[in-house]
């Protein structure tokens, strides 16, 4: 394990897509585009135009950091799948770090880190565990801090997976709080003929 570890971290679990490259403790190169589909398209370019700004290509990488939500399904199973695939393809590991972990880097003293939800709720972690509920209920645990920064929250993503880089030995796996709003079709399958 290096002492100085080049790490990328990236995060598609609101309506964004975001990285940053992380070398040792130093953040080198951080961008972050909105957008509210088209992340499955986007990533990897954006990952390689952060690498290419860095001077640095994938093989350079001694780690992946990745936001696992909880947030949009889509766009978290969109970062967590990029992530393991580029971790088995490089061989490197990958570091999956909750929004709440993130959160908790830049969130000021005193206040709640929770993550926008639709339908005016937000995310938040209480000492039952992590909850979906209604804006204005949370308010009432304390004050609210939501990350309005994508590059904030990447960077701090990035810096926790270098925290835990050497130490996390799983997969990271998606944190969702909720049930997905899909329902499964209610189609009939289709009727295979033998011929």
């Amino acid at each position: 394990m290096p002492s100085e570890p080049t790490l990328l971290a990236f995060d598609t679990s609101a309506a964004r897509c975001a990285a940053a490259l992380l070398r040792g403790s130093e953040i080198v190169v951080t961008r972050a585009e909105a957008m509210s589909r088209g992340q499955a398209e986007r990533l990897m370019p954006l990952l390689e135009e952060v690498l290419s700004e860095a001077g640095l290509g994938w093989k350079d990488l001694d780690a992946i950091g990745v936001g696992v939500g909880p947030g949009n399904f889509t766009g978290i199973r969109i970062s967590v799948s990029a992530a393991r695939g580029l971790a088995l393809g490089l061989n490197i590991p990958a570091v999956g770090v909750s929004g709440f972990d993130a959160l908790a880097e830049i969130t000021p003293d005193g206040h709640l880190p929770a993550i926008s939800a639709p339908r005016d709720q937000v995310y938040v972690q209480t000492s039952e565990g992590p909850r979906l509920m209604p804006r204005a209920e949370a308010e009432g645990l304390g004050p609210l801090f939501t990350a309005t920064d994508p590059n904030a929250h990447v960077q701090a993503i990035a810096h926790v997976a270098e925290r835990r880089y050497g130490t996390e030995t799983e997969p990271p796996a998606p944190l969702y709080i909720r049930p997905a709003d899909a329902a499964p079709s209610r189609d009939l399958p289709p009727v295979l003929l033998d011929e």
